[in-house]
């Protein structure tokens, strides 16, 4: 998507050769606008999936997955990376480290939010090594439900994740791929 990799060229951030920081729009503080544009486009290329629900995790896929659910008309659930004490021990869980923050987190979904007549269209921000989608798509399957499909906004492709999933036959769709990005600048996919 056009729009993205141009707001990305103008504001992201490279630290390293694996770090883009895109907080200033996507992820800390979110352009609005811009991403009810990402939401729509999501919503164009599974707009044949009849989705019941959106899952992404806490916290920074939450904004996205909300202004793309307002054009599927479902609700979003949001996997929580931390135990609470108002939530019940009845839930689906799985193990996942997170690439960004360099840790282990167990995601959790209260088993009320997610059934057997759902389709599940899952959606994050960022695409690394697949680690969160592949905790996600675990969720999925516990709860029975059909996964439709992963938006994503950001994904790494030179770290391999969505290439993985695209090869278990998953629809991964990624509105900017970043194939290799250094001091120099960002190298997106075609």
């Amino acid at each position: 998507m056009e729009l993205l990799k141009q707001r990305i060229l103008k504001d992201g951030k490279v630290i390293g050769t694996d770090i883009l920081k895109v907080d200033s729009f996507l992820n800390h503080r979110i352009d609005v606008a811009l991403c009810l544009e990402l939401g729509k486009e999501l919503h164009r290329r599974f707009s044949n999936c009849a989705i019941t629900k959106i899952l992404t995790v806490e916290a920074s896929g939450i904004g996205l997955a909300c202004l793309t659910a307002q054009f599927f008309n479902c609700d979003v659930v949001f996997a929580k990376k931390s135990p609470t004490s108002n939530c019940t021990d009845d839930v689906y869980s799985a193990p996942c480290h997170s690439f960004t923050h360099n840790k282990d987190n167990v995601l959790r979904v209260a088993k009320i939010y997610l059934d057997k007549q759902d389709k599940i269209l899952i959606i994050d921000d960022f695409l690394a090594n697949g680690a969160a989608v592949t905790a996600m798509m675990s969720i999925v399957e516990q709860a029975g439900a059909e996964l439709v499909g992963v938006g994503i906004a950001i994904e790494k492709g030179f770290q391999g994740g969505g290439d993985k999933l695209r090869a278990q036959g998953i629809k991964v769709e990624s509105l900017a791929i970043v194939e290799e990005m250094s001091e120099r600048g960002v190298r997106f996919r075609n």
